[in-house]
């Protein structure tokens, strides 16, 4: 019994494998020329085969061959992800360069039909004569701010009592009596028939001066419905505004710079007061944020 008893004592003696010290780590350095990555694992397995027993291992080769796979998977999910977002980002490119090329044609769809409006607009209004009216064949018409004038020919020795003319608020009919109309149509804005009048002219035409009612527009045709005039190429005289009171001076001559102001595409009087009036209050309240504000 003893001597089992010595032989367990020095058995417990004995070191075990578990307690033995950890071994420690140990420093590997290579350099790695990607164009030749063998080099740099034949070094790694060279450090491993003399610093440790791992190859000699019967299963090493499948151990290393598992580790290749999950690199090459992790390498290749890796190369995916790259070209999934090199993907996302053509797409995207494409997608807006597609988005740029429709505004710009959406644009320029607009522009053009601007302009065939532009066109057509001005190809059925007229230049005004120099009485800011027009000569039509049956008749002409001139205007000022207050009055529109209309001149109709008549047979040379035509008499007072054959002529036909009825002036309403809205209408004018002339011509001569037990004759189809000259002129019958709806006037282009209201007339004051009070102050309205007609007389025979040299015994050859009929002149007629209308007074208008609303005294602060120009007229673009003397009846609805017959060629029309291009308002902004009205050319009020100057003399004539040296007769008008202070009031309606001020209010012609602002007309005349914003007709002038639109042709050039610029603001008109009203629109630069009101930016005059912004950029007061911007600058008597700089801690208020104006960056989204629109001068108009």
């Amino acid at each position: 019994m003893a001597i089992i008893s010595e032989f367990q004592e020095d058995e417990a003696k004995k070191p075990s494998p578990s307690s033995s010290p950890a071994s420690k780590p140990l420093l590997f350095s290579a350099t790695l020329d990607p164009s030749n990555p063998v080099v740099f694992l034949e070094k790694v397995f060279d450090f491993i085969g003399k610093e440790s027993d791992f190859l000699v291992k019967e299963n090493a080769d499948k151990e290393i061959a598992a580790i290749v796979r999950a690199a090459k998977e992790k390498s290749k999910k890796k190369a995916e992800e790259v070209a999934r977002k090199v993907e996302t980002k053509n797409r995207e490119v494409k997608e807006e360069k597609e988005i740029k090329k429709e505004v710009k044609e959406e644009a320029m769809e607009v522009n053009k039909k601007e302009e065939t409006k532009d066109e057509e607009t001005s190809s059925c209004s007229r230049v005004p004569n120099k009485g800011n009216g027009l000569d039509l064949e049956n008749y002409a018409w001139t205007q000022s701010l207050h009055e529109v004038t209309v001149n109709v020919p008549v047979p040379s020795g035509t008499r007072s009592k054959l002529v036909a003319c009825e002036i309403k608020k809205n209408h004018l009919k002339v011509g001569l009596k037990g004759q189809p109309p000259i002129i019958d149509g709806e006037l282009f804005q209201a007339v004051k028939p009070d102050d309205c009048y007609w007389s025979i002219e040299d015994n050859r035409s009929i002149s007629i001066l209308l007074t208008k009612h609303n005294q602060m527009e120009w007229w673009k045709s003397l009846v609805k419905g017959d060629p029309e005039i291009d308002t902004q190429k009205v050319e009020p005289e100057n003399s004539k505004l040296s007769d008008l009171d202070p009031e309606t001076r001020q209010t012609v001559e602002k007309m005349m710079f914003d007709q002038r102001q639109k042709a050039m595409g610029l603001p008109t009087s009203d629109e630069l007061q009101k930016q005059e009036i912004l950029k007061k209050f911007m600058s008597e309240h700089p801690e208020m944020d104006f960056s989204k504000a629109k001068l108009m």
